[in-house]
């Protein structure tokens, strides 16, 4: 910094003014603007902008912001706010206002591999699994339920078509729907011109793989050309893309038939939408929870054979949870993301949500892989046959989590054993690793910052204090600096996982556990959500926090529901978690039970 410019910023302004008073050269050379030829730029001389700030001001806003000024400190800040900070805020407030495209991608990007890291395996091997899926069943809601392993084979073999597996879905969708309000679009005609043109296909020998003429549905915040893509939100209802998301584009070419566009709650935030909530087939008096709560719900009655959800901090593990459905969310930048609704650059994924383990990875296979319009999406070899043993895979486990935590829990780590994979406690240090949420509040409230400030946000039917209008509202007091600290601890955590790491090949946790959910989210680690047992509530369940007028109803005798653990990945290595959670899911023996009613 020049002497003189140190002097502009430093100098008390009495002292500026007696010091230019002294000629009439240095008076005509105050009376310049700023960026005059031979005088640098200094921050304390922008063109006042914004309003009027007093002490005061900054003594309340320090309660926001948990910072602590003098008296003295607040007098000079509130002088001279206006001809420093304040003009930064012209971007929004004009008059030479700037708006920003949903398009545009921050130029800092996450990269969740550390110098040194390489992303994925060393090969790319995708196996199929071989086992024999059987007799196809008489019943059409044994068909319904079948893993899209098992569909493949018989649509292959041509004992099933996928005309009339897309019938028996289209059937399942117009009777039980209307009690789950999982669907937000159904697509009839579409889905059997494409079931029709399937089946022609593959009589002419053009088979094009293992998702080649199977229903599925799309969380609504992916994009379709040509229907309706809503969010989830009021001012969305209308709302429809000219383009297919690439994911969406990716499952076309392979073959596979889009049946419904699914729920989600608006915005994706838990599991209420605009026609209502959407509701747990096992236990219908609970909402599924969300934010890909029609995924969920759709695959536990068996309204279609798989489906897309998106993860930003639970959204995938907690509906597959509490739905008892299998849910993979992929390393970050695995699955490209273009066409998708944006809430946050840095932490958002899509996955799918299925039946079994190995039908999420054959629906993985189909859509990873660099995108051009994603500029996270990376070039990762995918390494995965069911056949390896799992025998000697080193399963992580924190021991107050297990203690912690319910039966199913500890019995998860028992099947591990059991599997021939050996258990390894592992710690982490004890951090305040909810501060990382900082950044997804920032990012949300970046992404949808036009709706804050235009009022589309009030059309929105939650308005209670943990919807996002008002977390999105509350999130433009943040401090960048804590933003900037989020983002070198969000760091820390990621070299101590890849520490922990290190000692161990796969991590078991308790599905919900919130640090855990923080953590993997943040540092892109892939986490995959089964189904090994059931527990017993004595209450509905509920991703909202309690509020009078939202009671959740109680239940005596209580209720069987599905539960599950989470296996967390190392980066880029779904293949070997699959390949454990596979294990755990074939010794659990509860994959294959129903909602009673569905």
């Amino acid at each position: 910094m020049t002497d003189r410019r140190r002097f502009l910023i430093n100098a008390p302004l009495g002292l500026l003014a007696a010091t230019t008073a002294t000629t009439a050269t240095t008076a005509a050379a105050a009376a310049e603007p700023p960026g005059t030829a031979g005088a640098p730029p200094t921050f304390a001389a922008l063109p006042p902008a914004g309003p009027q700030v007093s002490p005061a001001t900054f003594a309340e806003a320090e309660k926001l912001l948990q910072v602590t000024m003098t008296p003295a400190q607040r007098q000079m800040a509130a002088q001279v706010w206006p001809t420093t900070l304040a003009g930064l805020a012209k971007r929004r407030t004009g008059p030479n206002k700037v708006t920003i495209d949903d398009s545009v991608v921050p130029m800092s990007r996450f990269d969740p591999l550390l110098p040194g890291m390489k992303a994925g395996p060393a090969r790319a091997r995708f196996v199929r699994g071989f086992a024999d899926p059987g007799a196809l069943p008489a019943s059409d809601a044994d068909i319904a339920y079948a893993s899209v392993a098992q569909l493949s084979r018989w649509i292959e073999a041509r004992k099933l078509t996928s005309e009339r597996l897309t019938q028996i879905y289209l059937a399942r969708c117009r009777q039980f729907d209307p009690r789950l309000r999982a669907i937000i679009t159904l697509l009839p005609e579409q889905a059997l011109e494409q079931a029709r043109a399937a089946d022609r296909e593959i009589a002419a020998g053009r088979y094009r793989g293992p998702l080649h003429g199977i229903p599925y549905g799309v969380k609504d915040l992916l994009d379709t050309a040509g229907i309706a893509t809503t969010w989830g939100a009021e001012p969305l209802k209308e709302r429809t893309p000219v383009t297919d998301a690439t994911v969406v584009t990716r499952l076309r070419e392979a073959g596979a038939v889009l049946l419904a566009k699914l729920s989600l709650g608006a915005l994706a935030m838990n599991d209420i939408w605009f026609g209502g909530q959407t509701m747990n087939p096992w236990l219908p008096e609970e909402g599924a929870s969300g934010s890909s709560a029609g995924p969920g719900a759709a695959m536990a009655a068996a309204l279609v054979a798989f489906t897309i959800g998106s993860e930003t901090g639970g959204s995938i593990v907690s509906p597959s949870t509490r739905c008892g459905v299998t849910g993979l969310r992929p390393t970050f930048g695995r699955v490209p993301r273009t066409g998708a609704m944006t809430l946050c650059w840095s932490l958002d994924k899509l996955g799918p949500m299925t039946r079994s383990v190995e039908d999420a990875m054959l629906v993985l296979d189909a859509i990873a892989g660099p995108d051009a319009g994603d500029v996270a999406s990376v070039q990762a070899k995918l390494d995965f046959d069911p056949a390896v043993p799992v025998r000697g895979l080193r399963v992580g486990y924190l021991p107050e989590w297990m203690k912690e935590g319910t039966d199913i829990d500890r019995a998860a780590l028992d099947l591990a054993r059991k599997a021939g994979m050996k258990p390894v406690p592992v710690a982490l240090p004890d951090w305040p690793y909810g501060s990382l949420n900082t950044i997804l509040f920032a990012e949300a409230a970046a992404a949808f910052e036009e709706w804050t400030f235009s009022g589309k946000m009030e059309l929105l039917s939650e308005q209670t204090p943990d919807a996002w209008p008002n977390l999105l509202r509350e999130a433009r007091f943040l401090s960048a600096v804590d933003f900037v600290q989020a983002d070198r601890m969000r760091r820390m955590v990621a070299q101590h996982m890849a520490t922990v790491f290190k000692q161990i090949d796969v991590l078991l946790v308790p599905s919900l556990r919130d640090e855990m959910l923080v953590i993997s989210n943040h540092t892109g680690h892939p986490s995959l959500t089964l189904r090994t047992g059931f527990v017993q509530v004595s209450e509905a369940r509920s991703d909202w926090a309690p509020h009078p007028s939202r009671p959740v109803p109680k239940f005596s005798p209580p209720r069987r529901v599905p539960h599950g653990v989470t296996l967390i990945g190392g980066l880029f290595d779904e293949g070997t978690l699959a390949r454990a959670g596979m294990a755990l899911e074939r010794l659990a023996g509860v994959a294959g039970e129903r909602p009673p009613g569905f």
